[in-house]
């Protein structure tokens, strides 16, 4: 049953994100030919080779390959992979729901939309295919209970962090920002970062906790998703490619540093 469910969850994510992989290389065709479209280009080509790798990663979870290729690589690709968009869903759904359409005026008015169901689709099948492929290729990181093995890890200064985190989330959620689609996003951020250090927590402790399965899980998904979107926007922040402040370019690189934490309390094992 769980191999079925993976299969249709990890095609059904591969072909989502082919739309979104499609419309990027009509974009870098068209903008090749404009000296003034050299930034978008360079983008886009990002974005086109994170969208080739996103698909590959989704057959990677269901094809026999996939159950052949060394740890590192595959557990690197579904933890960025994953942390980009599987803790997105909840935002991506709510801002569909309440926020106007925010295509550009000269994109066909059934390009964007298409964009947006590449991006839930794709995060939606991984959300399913990931913790199958994991558990069965992995299946003693999920047994027993948060506590039986504490993490050797010091979680109070992650912790620190993450609360910091969270209290410039909550701040920017509560208007810090303008913009409800911005809103969403922190109070999104807020709510993963608040799992991610419960999920530090629990690994932690030495007292028995939940099965273990679930503070690895959220802790996983939390730690992917503060390093990938704070590596992904701290170079723009720099170079001043998008707009912010002291406060927002601290907190992307202080997201990178407790999200670093958060993954070696996933993957560090207590002393024999």
């Amino acid at each position: 049953m769980d191999a079925s469910v993976r299969a249709v969850a990890g095609y059904g994510a591969a072909l989502a994100m082919t739309p979104y992989l499609l419309i990027k290389v009509s974009w870098v065709a068209v903008g090749l030919g404009s000296p003034a479209a050299t930034g978008a280009v360079v983008l886009n080509t990002v974005t086109i080779g994170m969208a080739a790798a996103g698909i590959a990663l989704a057959l990677a979870l269901v094809r026999p390959w996939g159950e052949r290729i060394p740890a590192l690589p595959v557990l690197a690709c579904a933890w960025i992979g994953g942390g980009f968009l599987i803790p997105m869903l909840p935002y991506a759904i709510v801002d569909s729901l309440i926020s106007p359409p925010g295509a550009d005026p000269a994109m066909p008015a059934w390009e964007y939309p298409l964009l947006q169901a590449s991006f839930l689709g794709m995060g939606a099948g991984l959300a399913v295919a990931l913790p199958l492929y994991l558990r069965a290729r992995w299946p003693a990181a999920f047994e027993g209970r948060a506590g039986d093995h504490p993490a050797p890890v010091r979680p109070i200064p992650a912790l620190s962090g993450a609360a910091a985190l969270i209290l410039f989330d909550v701040y920017q959620a509560a208007g810090g920002v303008t913009g409800t689609s911005e809103r969403l996003q922190a109070g999104n951020a807020a709510l993963w970062t608040l799992g991610g250090a419960w999920g530090l927590w629990a690994l932690t402790r030495t007292r028995p906790g939940p099965p273990r399965w679930a503070p690895l899980t959220v802790t996983w998904l939390a730690s992917g998703f503060l390093v990938a979107w704070s590596a992904w926007k701290l170079p723009f922040a720099l170079l001043g490619v998008i707009e912010s402040g002291p406060l927002e370019t601290a907190h992307l690189a202080l997201g990178i540093v407790v999200g670093a934490v958060m993954l070696r309390a996933v993957t560090k094992r207590p002393p024999a």
